[in-house]
């Protein structure tokens, strides 16, 4: 559970913090107390959760390419942080194929230059670095990947991330290692979260997206890869994850500087199919879908999470079912329309999902 002491006035840096999931994560620590410094490029998306919820009041927004060395030193060693969440990232598997030197520069080479910032000062007790649940080397099984199976990526999103997953053991094994913990006291942690989604996803090529657009403009949905499984959770379950880690690790906790997987429950592994025949009759008003024939680049057929370690270790578990994390993005969505107070509505589902027991 999480420590509301525990955050008031840390600094933390977030990198990626104008995106969908820095949005909501910058909203829950700013509730939280921390003084909260973002890095990041211009929204990714229009409209864009950051904009709409006026993220940037009540923190430092800097706006920084992260494939910049040099000037992410300097922010570090402007900024002096404690804690270090990195998301930053290209994060759109169809987009690197078409882009793969901007993925692999940002996915990798970014995540050199902010393991390097943090080298470069002395203050920084704890940092979760965010990969993906496509680093694995995806052999189209059943059984979910646990964090010792190999890293891979079929396509250059995915190989990317598992690059950049091999970047951080190695950073980690090099400068933070377990043995010397007492001379750097710094802890470095990566995580795996499955297919998050949540309000406030206006991603392009993304399902929750390109379904809630279609359903709002009275149109009929187009779904690519209707039998692809993927390991769906709502945004808040990977986030209270990270933020359960971060306060482990920053209270001397470096046995658990290590790899984390965060995915739903087992059950909670659905088709394309499943969600959006879910989302369609939740939405109503005559709410329809087809599937979409053309021809579209290899995506992975069977995406699971084996999610043991962070159970039984971290003591961490979803507590919202595909069902009810269907529900609150309909909410969420439906509620914008009449409701404009976007920060509050994202606080009142961070408050819900406190209140909620595991």
């Amino acid at each position: 559970m999480t420590n509301n002491n525990y955050w008031k006035g840390k600094k933390v840096l977030i990198t990626g913090h104008t995106g969908f999931k820095g949005s909501w994560l910058s909203i829950w620590l700013q509730h939280l107390g921390a003084k909260v410094i973002g890095v990041s490029l211009n929204p990714p998306t229009n409209p864009s959760l950051y904009e709409k919820a006026n993220v940037s009041e009540g923190m430092t927004s800097l706006r920084q390419d992260i494939r910049d060395l040099e000037e992410v030193k300097k922010i570090f060693q402007l900024y002096q942080p404690e804690i270090v969440f990195h998301m930053a990232a290209q994060a759109l598997v169809r987009y690197s194929y078409f882009n793969p030197v901007e993925t692999y520069e940002t996915n990798v080479m970014g995540t050199l230059n902010i393991l390097e910032g943090i080298r470069s000062i002395d203050t920084v007790s704890t940092a979760v670095m965010v990969t993906s649940d496509k680093c694995y080397k995806n052999l189209e099984r059943e059984r979910g990947y646990s964090e010792n199976d190999p890293m891979g990526g079929h396509d250059p999103y995915s190989s990317s991330k598992g690059a950049a997953e091999l970047l951080i053991s190695s950073y980690r094994n090099s400068y933070y290692s377990v043995d010397n913990y007492d001379e750097h006291k710094t802890a470095i942690a990566s995580v795996r979260a499955g297919n998050v989604i949540g309000g406030g996803d206006w991603a392009k090529d993304r399902l929750i997206p390109d379904i809630i657009k279609a359903f709002q403009n009275r149109k009929e949905v187009k779904i690519r890869n209707p039998n692809s499984v993927r390991p769906w959770q709502h945004v808040l379950e990977p986030l209270s994850g990270y933020i359960q880690l971060a306060e482990l690790l920053g209270n001397g906790g470096i046995k658990y500087a290590e790899a984390w997987n965060f995915g739903p429950l087992e059950d909670d592994s659905h088709s394309v199919k499943w969600v959006v025949e879910k989302i369609t009759e939740l939405w109503g008003n005559n709410a329809s879908w087809m599937v979409d024939k053309s021809e579209h680049p290899h995506e992975a057929n069977y995406l699971k999470l084996d999610c043991t370690k962070a159970f039984k270790r971290l003591n961490w578990q979803p507590k919202w079912s595909l069902d009810q994390t269907l529900l609150k993005i309909v909410e969420w969505h439906k509620a914008v329309q009449t409701n404009e107070k976007y920060k509050d509505l994202c606080l009142n589902q961070i408050n819900e999902y406190l209140s909620q027991e595991r």
